[in-house]
């Protein structure tokens, strides 16, 4: 049971509106700081704390000891192959995954305009608000933020030596480490080195001033070009890496995504040794990407800001890097929709793991009841803080998740129903048994009537986020 500190605690900003009314600001002495940490492309199951015995990841797992890890923390899906864009669009405006799309043409006009994203409202709250690394949302992260610096596009230059790699008996060019390959490589420091820069920066800025702070670190990493130092790669041996299992050569079925970018990484058809090498980089850039944040908690304890600072890790989707012979995240299986998602802060419990289903853009709501405001009226996501609370069991009963027209997802508890509607293909997995997913039991008898239940409750979330796609179940099978 949570102590009545944390549900105090957690109560704070809720105490706040009410004294000083819908939009206002608490007084600064009494806001906290934000720190939020983005990583992209993060599966939920690259951190050694949350059970992966095969990677390094000791600055998140400090995380995980301090606070709370949110274990089902899902992305709503994407409008086109850069999933990333719509993560992060949600995450800024607070919208659903198709109202934010249809919201993407007049971010600009009408959400920057009018002080709605995410970190305009923190600065009308009193806050002073920083940004670096991977923008990648149609707005002016200039703009949007007080301060920003390195503002990055999606990816770095196209970098072509690190596609259809590496194929067996043929010599493989590609080395993470050659800095005069470019991509993440840049006057021989990487990117997520430089976001480490900025932030430690303005953290001995922000020390300096009374005013709380929003800081929105978002690393390129790691997504590909998987490029990192050369002792971070020797951390992983192919003979340490296991294979995802079972080892799929190809994706057995066409989901409109089979032949895009992502999936051009390895070559077809898979091999071991492709996935192997795949994922050595994989996981020694997210290792990199730890040593950077390892270097900004210290800045934060060593500016004495820590105690008053609430932390949030999480990425913007996840990926499969081998996973069901895909590389990409532009799927519907767990691995490309659940993310790493935790929580550290004053009286948030430390070394506790929460499995209520949760959305990774419930951050910016959080964030904003944390700071005293008022949820403005667009948002629609929710806060955690009920969760933290203990005062509720989460604002979810399912999870809905869409990629373009070609994929539909909903999970209610460990029964999750794919619907790939182009070719009239169903899949069934119970979770609980299958968390892997595995074994479909669409076609059994008992799995015909989840999936018509199920289906019913992907047809209500479409109508709650603005999903128009017709699914007619008389041609699924």
């Amino acid at each position: 049971m949570i102590s009545r500190t944390i549900r105090l605690s957690c109560l704070f900003a809720l105490a706040a509106i009410a004294a000083f009314g819908p939009g206002r600001a608490v007084h600064a002495a009494q806001q906290p700081n934000l720190l939020f940490v983005f990583a992209d492309d993060q599966a939920f199951d690259t951190i050694a704390a949350m059970g992966n015995e095969e990677i390094e990841t000791p600055n998140l797992d400090r995380l995980a000891r301090r606070g709370v890890t949110f274990s089902r923390a899902y992305n709503q899906g994407g409008w086109h192959g850069a999933v990333c864009v719509a993560s992060r669009t949600m995450l800024n405006t607070g919208r659903y995954l198709w109202h934010a799309r249809d919201d993407e043409p007049r971010l600009k006009d009408h959400y920057q305009a009018k002080g709605l994203m995410w970190s305009q409202i923190l600065a009308k709250a009193g806050y002073e608000t920083f940004f670096t690394g991977k923008w990648h949302v149609k707005a002016d992260a200039d703009k949007v933020f007080q301060t920003a610096r390195h503002v990055r596009g999606g990816m770095p230059k196209q970098t072509p030596e690190g596609y259809n790699r590496p194929i067996p008996g043929k010599e493989d060019v590609w080395r993470p480490w050659d800095t005069s390959k470019g991509g993440f490589w840049e006057g021989g420091k990487h990117w997520s080195e430089v976001v480490g820069d900025d932030a430690i920066d303005y953290l001995t800025q922000a020390s300096q001033t009374e005013r709380p702070f929003f800081m929105y670190l978002a690393f390129n990493a790691p997504h590909d070009p998987r490029q990192s130092p050369k002792e971070y790669v020797d951390k992983y041996p192919l003979e340490k890496i296991s294979l995802p299992q079972p080892f799929q050569e190809e994706y057995p079925l066409n989901i409109g995504a089979n032949r895009i970018r992502d999936e051009q990484l390895a070559p077809f058809p898979r091999t071991e040794y492709a996935v192997k090498v795949n994922r050595q980089e994989y996981y020694a850039i997210i290792t990199h990407m730890d040593a950077q944040i390892g270097r900004i908690l210290d800045k934060l304890e060593e500016t004495g800001q820590a105690d008053n600072t609430y932390i949030f890790f999480t990425a913007d989707h996840g990926l499969a890097c081998g996973h069901h012979g895909l590389m990409g995240k532009q799927n519907m299986h767990d691995h490309s929709v659940r993310v790493p998602f935790m929580v550290v802060g004053p009286k948030v419990p430390a070394d506790k793991r929460i499995d209520t289903p949760i959305y990774l853009q419930d951050v910016m709501p959080t964030t904003l009841q944390l700071a005293g405001v008022e949820q403005p009226e667009h948002v629609e996501f929710h806060s955690l803080l009920p969760i933290l609370g203990g005062e509720s069991e989460g604002a979810y009963d399912s999870v809905y998740g869409a990629y373009v027209d070609v994929q539909r997802m909903v999970t209610v508890g460990d029964d999750k129903l794919i619907v790939y509607p182009k070719i009239g293909k169903v899949l069934l997995y119970d979770l609980g048994d299958d968390p892997l997913e595995t074994n479909n039991l669409a076609d059994t008898p008992a799995g015909k009537k989840k999936v018509a239940k199920l289906l019913s409750e992907l047809k209500s979330w479409q109508a709650k986020v603005g999903d128009a796609l017709e699914i007619d179940a008389s041609k699924l099978r």
